[in-house]
């Protein structure tokens, strides 16, 4: 039986019909992935399925008794309310079952009767169907997981990633058995996405969800529905079997329109010698025209990323830092690095939120001045900054206008020049769209429009702060293909790491304390070299937790388990106060990196220590709550 069935769903925008007769089901243990372009309603259909909005006809039923929950794109959290209260106050069954539990007992206190102690022993038995006695337990692991420490903190306080990681605490927290998920890996760094991979991948949940991150696709789903000009089709495999499948159904598309077209033409030439006989044949043919002109116009969208701007040659000298270190009060971003760029090189940038990632970009950029040290800047380099958090529009300016402002022609490769409205449709902004008013621009759009007005000026050093959140895979690739081909200096800060094995290879790894480790080769690799440290450090946990590393009776025993064995329920107990004194060693070592009193030897070898605590308290946060899943 499914865990989800929808039939018939048909949503409008005004006058935009962005899908009609949605028909698809869910079952249980489908990992499965939405994927459309931007403006088509994706967003929109997990909305409807959640109860958010309401389709213009159509419906859906979930499976009776099971869990569900939902991790919006931008979390709507109450800012008045600390995240304690937030907690507190959050509509989930497990609190749900515990508010009920604390009001029975309270009744029982006061009432001593039958009906009290039935309520009670009632009330009790659900506490221990959805194990709720364990729910502060489980809730500070998880808070301590996605680095919220401070819980009396006003949600208000909290940056785009802090409310992201909240709203996914919460939302792992009730343990659903159906989770639908809006582009989760936005605001997450890097190692909070391979957490949360690994932690979908292994667990026996159903999953609907719209990503653009294409590992995480490819790791964790096991189906593909995709939504394209109204239809949907399915594809069971990961993103490797949908980019192959998908292929070569477009090739099929294009040739039945081709053939269509033709055919078009054809009836054409009859239509217009206006046959004046006619004939239950004659009026048949008529009709059935309007069915050849759709297939002759079914051909995919076209409109497509294509950027190939002129870029000025770059000299000798194009960007040199020395010995640069930059503070905010007692936190240290940047300490004593040193670098000097070449020509083509093309370089990643990675490293857990808060480190000092964007503050780098700015500092080279000029927006920033350093504490001390030296940034060199080459007479040839034109820099083009794609900052994060976009830039300030005049909201009420049309598209047009402001692309104009900047450059009424642009300047290609190979010396050609276009009017601002064509370099406007390079980027999948339709004549029409090119007079919308910036109001109205979609998140995705405002991220096309900014990219737009840094590539106009022609940089030949590009600075990418995040350029993949809000794209859809369709504009990505059409990205990728012109970075790939782009001469200057790249520079990318990003947490899609198949964005950045494509375009980089070369790390800047921010470390955090000011630590900026160089790293020469992919994002894979550098991954490689870490998870050959995390099994050395698993294999001196083996021996104190009992835990058996041999994938192949991993394997068999997940298929049958249904409880802990004795050994396992050890693991268990012991693993909660392990990750306490770990947690408590971690604390301690940051409170003397925050002091300012140490060398440099002591504050690298204790900075690496943190960061092998870190590692250590993942590897068995991660083990705990495998086991906890057969409680």
């Amino acid at each position: 039986m499914n865990y989800l069935s929808a039939e018939n769903i048909s949503k409008s925008f005004g006058e935009q019909l962005l899908f009609e007769g949605l028909t698809f089901g869910l079952a249980r243990g489908d990992k499965t992935a939405l994927i459309a372009r931007n403006g088509t309603g994706k967003t929109t259909l997990l909305r409807i399925l959640t109860g958010k909005e309401s389709p213009d006809t159509g419906d859906f039923t979930f499976r009776n008794g099971i869990k569900t929950a939902f991790l919006e794109q931008e979390p709507d959290l109450d800012n008045t309310l600390t995240i304690e209260e937030l907690i507190l106050t959050a509509n989930t069954p497990i609190l749900s079952v515990i508010q009920h539990y604390e009001k029975v007992l309270r009744d029982h206190a006061e009432q001593q009767t039958v009906e009290a102690r039935i309520s009670l022993e009632e009330a009790t038995n659900e506490m221990d169907r959805v194990q709720a006695w364990d729910y502060d337990r489980r809730l500070k692991q998880l808070l301590d997981l996605f680095r919220i420490t401070d819980t009396s903190q006003n949600v208000s306080s909290l940056s785009g990633g802090e409310k992201k990681r909240l709203a996914l605490a919460l939302v792992l927290l009730d343990e659903p058995e159906m989770l639908i998920l809006d582009e989760p890996t936005n605001h997450l760094d890097i190692d909070m996405i391979e957490w949360l991979e690994r932690y979908l991948a292994q667990s026996n949940l159903t999953l609907l969800m719209v990503t653009h991150d294409r590992y995480f696709l490819d790791r964790v789903c096991n189906r593909i529905i995709e939504l394209s000009l109204g239809n949907l089709y399915h594809y069971h495999g990961n993103y490797g079997y949908f980019l192959q499948k998908r292929t070569e159904r477009e090739e099929n598309r294009k040739v039945e329109a081709d053939r269509a077209t033709q055919l078009m033409k054809k009836e054409l030439e009859w239509l217009r010698r206006m046959p004046k006989a006619r004939t239950g044949k004659s009026k048949a043919r008529i009709d059935a025209f309007e069915g050849i002109k759709d297939k002759a116009n079914l051909a995919s969208d076209s409109s497509e990323l294509k950027l190939q701007v002129k870029a000025p040659r770059l000299g000798g000298k194009i960007l040199e830092l020395e010995r640069i270190n930059k503070k905010y009060g007692s936190l240290n971003l940047i300490s004593d690095f040193s670098y000097k760029f070449t020509k083509g090189e093309r370089v990643g940038i990675i490293g857990r939120n808060g480190t000092g990632k964007t503050t780098f970009l700015n500092v080279i950029s000029g927006l920033e001045v350093q504490d001390s040290g030296g940034v060199d800047t080459g007479e040839t380099v034109v820099m083009g900054y794609y900052r994060q958090m976009g830039q300030e529009w005049q909201k009420d300016q049309r598209v047009i206008d402001a692309v104009k402002e900047i450059a009424e022609v642009v300047v290609m490769e190979g010396g050609r020049t276009i009017s601002a409205s064509q370099f406007l449709e390079h980027f999948m902004f339709s004549p029409d769209s090119q007079y919308k008013k910036i109001s109205k621009l979609s998140g995705g759009e405002l991220r096309r429009l900014h990219l737009l007005t840094v590539l106009i000026k022609n940089p030949n050093f590009l600075i990418l702060d995040e350029p993949t959140n809000d794209l859809d895979l369709f504009a990505l690739n059409k990205l990728e293909e012109f970075l790939l081909s782009f001469k200057g200096c790249l520079l990318i800060v990003s947490h899609d790491r198949y964005f950045l094995d494509k375009l980089t290879d070369h790390l800047f790894i921010f470390k955090g304390d000011g630590m900026i480790k160089d790293h020469y080769g992919s994002y894979s690799v550098y991954r490689q070299q870490l998870e050959s440290v995390k099994k050395q450090a698993r294999k001196t946990i083996e021996p104190v937790t009992g835990h058996r590393n041999d994938s192949r009776e991993k394997g068999a025993a997940e298929k049958t388990k249904t409880k802990l064995t004795y050994k396992e329920q050890q693991e268990y107990t012991r693993l909660e106060p392990e990750i306490e004194d770990l947690e408590e060693e971690k604390a301690s070592l940051e409170e003397e990196l925050n002091a300012g009193t140490l060398d440099y030897e002591s504050l690298n070898r204790k900075s690496l220590r943190v960061a092998e605590l870190i590692e250590l308290i993942d590897t068995r946060i991660q083990r705990w709550m495998e086991l906890g899943q057969y409680l």
